[in-house]
């Protein structure tokens, strides 16, 4: 199919509502892209059975919350399309086939795949056990993604581009065994690296995350922002209220980058030369997350009292996208010499 513009295919894991660190970190990013590219999000549950194989309803709650976390980011579904990744067989079949063109040890060198497995380990013992076929095969899963889509770029933090170059390599590798060298089948995708870093969580720790118990949801209310923000990580050095401070230390003043620019140098000034106390500068966060947020929120008000719609968003948008995935996988079985029934 042809394209009126470049095409980008991003998304998330549904294991969970998405938080602070998501909307920094990837959301605020999709919502400038969707005006210059083709924008496909895709609901990756697959995916997230890698890790979750044992708790399916988990991971089927979260298909619509994770949507709906996107949409009141601002995503609009006339500008973009949402894909739920099981619904879209021609994914499964692709990865069948890309899993020839790529060896168990090249994946266990996997910079990103080596990590998770290594974090695995520590948790579950050093049997090796616990890693699970599909977790090994997730970039020959993600690479079926984008080439499902036939995107040209894919929006990744740096920890990512290991993914993405595992991708291109299994491109190339299908493109020299399978198709005449002037006509390639599959498009070798860019990295979009995005410019934003990891969020911290409020505990202090390099990630903000679901599962770490250390994070502020977009769909947080008043009281539960404030009784985090309230349990922040400060400056362990400041005891009274008069004290010199640090705000390099303190995941308050860290968040204050986020939420009060405008505000900043006040805040640090007053931070170090004592003249600022905890609980006054944690008030202050509160207000500005919660100022921050609440469009977000209403947004999100709507679509929970609207699931029907945003059903019909993700069925539309799976149906729409099934189009291109479907004419992928006719050209690779083509090029594969497997295309037996057709004339």
């Amino acid at each position: 199919m042809k394209k009126e513009k470049k095409r980008i295919l991003t998304g998330d894991r549904p294991t969970g509502k998405l938080h602070i660190g998501h909307y920094f970190g990837s959301l605020q990013s999709r919502v400038r892209l969707q005006d210059e590219y083709e924008t496909y999000i895709l609901v990756a549950d697959v995916q997230a059975l890698t890790d979750n194989f044992n708790n399916p309803e988990k991971v089927r709650e979260n298909i619509l919350e994770t949507t709906i976390d996107n949409l009141s980011a601002g995503l609009d579904p006339k500008k973009c399309i949402f894909v739920v990744q099981s619904m879209v067989p021609e994914i499964a079949e692709l990865t069948v086939f890309y899993s020839n063109l790529v060896t168990v040890s090249r994946l266990q060198r996997n910079p990103t795949i080596k990590t998770e497995i290594a974090q695995k380990k520590e948790l579950f013992g050093n049997s090796g056990e616990s890693v699970t076929y599909g977790f090994l095969g997730y970039p020959v899963s993600q690479a079926a993604d984008i080439t499902a889509f036939d995107a040209d770029c894919v929006p990744v933090g740096e920890d990512q581009l290991p993914l993405i170059e595992q991708t291109r390599e299994i491109v190339r590798k299908f493109n020299s065994l399978y198709c005449k060298e002037d006509e390639p089948v599959l498009t070798e995708p860019e990295a979009l690296l995005s410019k934003a870093s990891r969020i911290k969580g409020l505990d202090g720790g390099t990630k903000m995350g679901k599962s770490l118990g250390n994070a502020i949801y977009l769909a947080d209310t008043d009281e539960e922002i404030s009784r985090k923000v309230m349990s922040a990580v400060t400056d362990s050095a400041k005891i009274k209220k008069d004290d010199k401070a640090n705000p390099d230390v303190c995941m308050v003043a860290y968040y204050h980058k986020l939420f009060s620019e405008n505000e900043l140098d006040t805040i640090s000034d007053e931070c170090r030369a004592g003249a600022r106390g905890c609980v006054a500068c944690k008030r202050q966060l509160i207000s500005n997350i919660i100022k921050k947020l609440e469009p977000i929120r209403e947004k999100r008000r709507y679509y929970e009292s609207h699931r029907e719609e945003v059903q019909k968003i993700l069925e539309d948008g799976t149906n729409k996208a099934r189009e291109i995935t479907k004419e992928t996988l006719r050209n690779v079985k083509r090029a594969m010499r497997i295309d037996y029934f057709e004339e």
